[in-house]
């Protein structure tokens, strides 16, 4: 039994991306161990068919918490017994690189998103240049690599001579979500970072006459609050902070409408695929989503969104509005949504993962 080490700097309780890859490869004959950070406000670690360990910082944010994180983490690899180790994204990616090299076993890279791309690296000149000098030394040294769509491979294949599979992270099907009592809300679940259209979305709700319930942390929240405040809509915008999975999953499934909303301006939300797209479209919730290509692909399919040119305050109100002041559009959208998700599933996109890591490990 192949022993393959996953590594993260976030709580693993919420992180349902690494739940479906590391008990899909749990069920499959692997042996997991995945790897990632306990904050102060850290609840008890849930219990899985895989090993799992969260790691002690002093430091919880800036550059000292990466560093204190990634020292640690190399010591607390180098004395486990492994037969591959996989660096999920970029902050991750030193440690697995040193130790696979001194433990000789396979290393792979999972880039959930162009790391150097974000707006908070981009934003940042020395910052962005420290990532993208760790990026340039580490990433060509992964033979094994996948990402979340194509249009990120491909950007990688431009920069590097690594071929990146593509492994979509999508919900599982589970066709309970139709028996679910819908409430008149709007929905944002994820990060609630910069980028993300927040500047937009929260003066929109002005002009929207439901609730707007953010699930969510990140480094955008102080400010986030502030625009409630400053536009007086704390009747209006409720703040659920971090929700955990199971919850989450049956707040999106009453939901009436979910946003999925990032600023062009960053290569990396520009050519993403945010989990929470997939979780609506599971929650059999219709979405109101930003028109970048990859969004556009699906939607040309199975329209289960509707899709906003730009992501201005007026332009936000209108779309979500021409869902929620009209049944029929919302019902088609809504069985658009049950059909596709029959179709593009994690069941699916399991074999694809299933087949990568046997190539390697056999």
């Amino acid at each position: 039994m192949s022993v393959i080490f996953f590594t993260v700097t976030n709580d693993l309780n919420y992180d349902q991306r690494m739940n479906r890859i590391c008990q899909s490869l749990s069920d499959n004959g692997y042996s997991v161990h995945l790897i990632g950070r306990k904050k102060k406000s850290s609840i008890q670690l849930h219990q899985k068919s895989y090993l799992q360990t969260r790691l002690y910082c002093f430091f919880e944010k800036g550059k000292l918490f990466y560093i204190e994180y990634n020292i640690r983490l190399f010591f607390f690899l180098l004395f486990r017994k492994m037969d591959g180790i996989c660096a999920i994204d970029l902050d991750t990616i030193l440690p697995c690189l040193l130790i696979s090299k001194l433990k000789r076993i396979p290393r792979i890279y999972d880039a959930h998103e162009l790391f150097c791309e974000m707006k908070e690296i981009v934003l940042r000149p020395r910052i962005y240049e420290l990532w993208k000098w760790i990026e340039r030394k580490s990433v060509p040294a992964f033979k094994h690599a996948y990402t979340v769509n194509k249009p990120i491979a491909d950007e990688f294949k431009k920069m590097y001579p690594v071929n990146f599979d593509v492994i979509r992270s999508i919900a599982n099907y589970q066709p309970s979500a139709e028996q679910s009592i819908r409430e008149k809300f709007i929905l944002y679940q994820g990060a609630v970072n910069e980028g993300r259209c927040f500047e937009s979305l929260i003066p929109a709700m002005k002009f929207i006459d439901c609730k707007l319930i953010i699930c969510g942390d990140g480094n955008f929240m102080n400010k986030a609050i502030k625009l409630v405040e400053q536009y007086q809509l704390e009747h209006k915008v409720i703040f659920k902070g971090m929700i955990e999975p199971e919850e989450l999953r049956k707040i999106t499934q009453s939901a009436y409408i979910g946003t999925t909303f990032c600023e062009k301006e960053s290569l990396s939300t520009y050519l993403s695929l945010a989990n929470r797209f997939f979780d609506y479209l599971h929650a059999f919730t219709p979405q109101v989503c930003v028109n970048f290509p990859v969004y556009e692909e699906l939607n040309k399919s199975h329209e289960i969104a509707v899709l906003v040119n730009n992501t201005s305050t007026e332009e936000i109100a209108k779309a979500i509005n021409s869902i929620l002041n009209d049944e029929i559009r919302w019902l088609q959208l809504h069985e658009n949504c049950k059909i596709a998700a029959k179709e593009i599933n994690w069941q699916q996109e399991e074999k694809k993962l299933i087949h990568f890591y046997n190539q390697i490990f056999g």
